[in-house]
């Protein structure tokens, strides 16, 4: 890192807050979304040019969203420009940087030293942590390990010291786990929370904290940043602008539009959890609280598994084993009847991806570049296969060969017996997260450049690509495709279903709907598909598109979870088990997707529903929790 915290601290000093004698003055933004050929770049350079020709400004914090697609060139784009700021930076990864990351996060961290940061300055103690969820599209989540690093500084604050906290997302519903970030920063002096994503300068109010958000140097296309100053105890905060609407370069200083007084007195203390109440929810949580499990006790937890980390995607059950993997990178495997941990190993990047097991081994990819197989038993690595980029999709294997997409552009086909390559399909020309759909057929996978490819498994050959239009956020990179009756089966996040011929590759229809779950009936006759705005869709796996319901799930609300849903036959009835971005998963009736039970596991993302036999699931959230249900 450039410029460390020791090289600010130096510079700036510790200075009490009532012992201040000179002002501090730092600039702030927010959103840049850099990208190649954007006006942008100039945008943020002629905001850089400025902040240096002010030598008053003694540092500069970027609140999130740097770039517009997390991609590496786009990472390098950026600090190469910021690196020209003359006086201490600090910056933060937003949402745009974490979930379309190429690198599953690891370049941003990599190129900027780090991903929280903690630093001194007249008095006051800045803190700044990245924001989640990590690779998956859900609403924002303050990662957990981030939430364990910020409680850690947070108790060893002196009780006195006025503390900052600057994260991307405001800190309200925006965020699910907003009431633990709170909590956690009453423990203590808090003062402020800085933030951006909305574009504009916004005055917010958190359970009495105040709260303020930053502007984009383009907002309104007027060019420009905010400059803080802090002069004895007062914060205030103005817009410079550099050019106006029509470009036309101004030099304009605005007055103030928030001031505040700090104080050395802690004004907020942390809310006490209502008993039962294990995640501290407040009374106004609009997310299903947990007493909605009373309401079904049918539904309960064999035994519940918490990570220190996030967990980036599925866990699985093969035998007696329950596997999974953290964004810490270190992949785990769980004594299924128990939930005790049997083994662990660490890879030397965050995982994104869902283990494969079959034939007594474990598979999985890792943002290090390497797909790892182990012995179940004991997790001896057995082989490690480099790749050039990261491996964020999940594998699968077949007839003891291992299938898996990749950050490089490359789809591979490994033995699983040692590693070594049986195929490669190098035209892949986006980074690869999904995992395939594959029979003995046809391999089908999508990426994050508006393709879904089917390769031969045998192979490697290019069968047919097929392709969506506009934006490469309208991939069809995230859903896991299905297959039935000759076609094969996706939802896009341009909520459509689309029924494209197996072998040709060609469009057979095309239904409004759904973003990117899918989940086929056991029969094969259905696919089930969830939209955005707490709809259930059953289409007709037929030639000929026939919607043959759709129910308003109560309780869904707005809901952008990736995750697939799964079916299971259960006496004799079958029925749909719905994951949501919340933490809340559902019970539908097949035949017309009306509630059965709900059953709240924690307040993240679903990654995964593993049915099981005797009415049990396997499940994984976002927030860490694997856990084993009876239902």
């Amino acid at each position: 890192m450039k410029k460390t915290l020791i090289t600010l601290a130096l510079l700036l000093g510790f200075v009490s807050l009532g012992a201040q004698t000179s002002p501090i003055r730092f600039a702030y933004t927010s959103d840049v979304h850099l990208c190649t050929d954007s006006p942008r770049i100039g945008n943020l350079e002629l905001c850089i040019e400025d902040i240096n020709n002010h030598p008053d400004i003694q540092f500069t914090m970027f609140g999130g969203d740097i770039t517009e697609f997390g991609a590496d060139h786009e990472i390098a784009l950026a600090k190469g420009i910021i690196d020209q700021l003359k006086n201490p930076y600090y910056i933060i990864a937003g949402n745009h940087d974490a979930k379309w990351s190429e690198s599953g996060c690891n370049t941003f961290k990599q190129v900027f030293g780090y991903e929280q940061f903690e630093f001194e300055a007249g008095g006051i103690k800045f803190l700044g942590c990245n924001s989640g969820p990590n690779m998956r599209m859900a609403p924002a989540l303050l990662p957990h390990e981030s939430l364990v690093w910020l409680d850690s500084i947070a108790k060893a604050i002196p009780a006195e010291q006025p503390v900052i906290f600057v994260n991307h997302f405001p800190q309200d519903t925006s965020m699910l786990n907003y009431f633990q970030v709170l909590n956690t920063l009453k423990k203590c002096n808090i003062q402020l929370i800085i933030g951006g994503h909305w574009h504009s300068n916004n005055i917010l109010n958190y359970d009495g904290v105040p709260g303020i958000l930053g502007r984009s140097p383009d907002r309104g296309k007027e060019i420009g940043y905010n400059i803080i100053d802090i002069a004895d105890g007062v914060f205030s905060i103005h817009e410079r602008i550099l050019a106006d609407k029509e470009g036309k370069p101004v030099s304009e200083d605005r007055a103030p539009w928030f001031t505040m007084n700090l104080t050395d007195t802690p004004q907020f203390q942390p809310d006490v959890p209502s008993d039962g109440n294990e995640y501290g929810l407040p009374d106004n949580y609009p997310f299903i609280k947990f007493d909605v499990n009373a309401q079904y006790p049918e539904v309960r937890s064999i035994w519940r598994h918490q990570d220190e980390g996030d967990i980036g995607d599925g866990a699985v059950i093969c035998r007696k084993y329950a596997v999974y993997a953290n964004t810490a990178g270190v992949i785990k495997v769980l004594n299924a009847k128990t939930g005790e941990q049997k083994w662990s190993y660490a890879t030397e990047g965050k995982v994104f991806s869902t283990p494969a097991v079959g034939h007594r081994r474990v598979v999985i990819g890792s943002s290090d570049g390497y797909i790892y197989c182990f012995r179940l038993r004991n997790g001896k690595l057995l082989w490690k296969h480099k790749c050039e980029k990261s491996v964020l999709a999940t594998p699968v294997i077949m007839k003891r060969t291992v299938y898996c997409g990749s950050s490089d552009h490359i789809f591979r086909a490994l033995k699983l017996r040692n590693g070594k390559s049986v195929w490669e399909f190098d035209g892949v020309k986006g980074f690869v997260e999904t995992k395939p759909y594959i029979d003995a057929e046809q391999i089908v996978f999508g990426d994050w450049a508006n393709s879904l490819y089917s390769l031969n498994p045998k192979t490697g050959e290019l069968q047919w690509e097929w392709n969506t239009k506009g934006s490469r956020m309208y991939s069809p990179a995230a859903t896991y495709p299905v297959k039935a009756n000759g076609m094969i089966f996706i939802v896009t996040p341009e909520r459509k279903t689309y029924a494209i011929d197996a072998k040709t590759g060609e469009q057979i229809w095309c239904q409004a709907g759904g973003r990117e779950s899918i989940a086929l009936s056991c029969d094969a006759s259905r696919i089930f598909v969830k939209n955005m705005h707490g709809k259930m869709h059953a289409f007709s796996t037929d030639a000929e598109p026939k919607e043959l319901w759709c129910t308003d799930v109560e309780g869904q609300g707005y809901e952008i979870a990736p995750t697939s849903c799964a079916t299971a036959v259960v006496d004799g009835k079958e029925v749909i088990f719905m994951p949501t971005d919340k933490g809340n998963l559902f019970c539908l009736d097949a035949s017309d997707g009306s509630i059965i039970w709900i059953h709240k596991i924690s307040v993240a993302l679903i990654n995964s529903i593993v049915t099981l036999p005797d009415r049990q699931l396997l499940v994984s959230t976002m927030d860490g929790v694997v856990t084993r249900l009876e239902y």
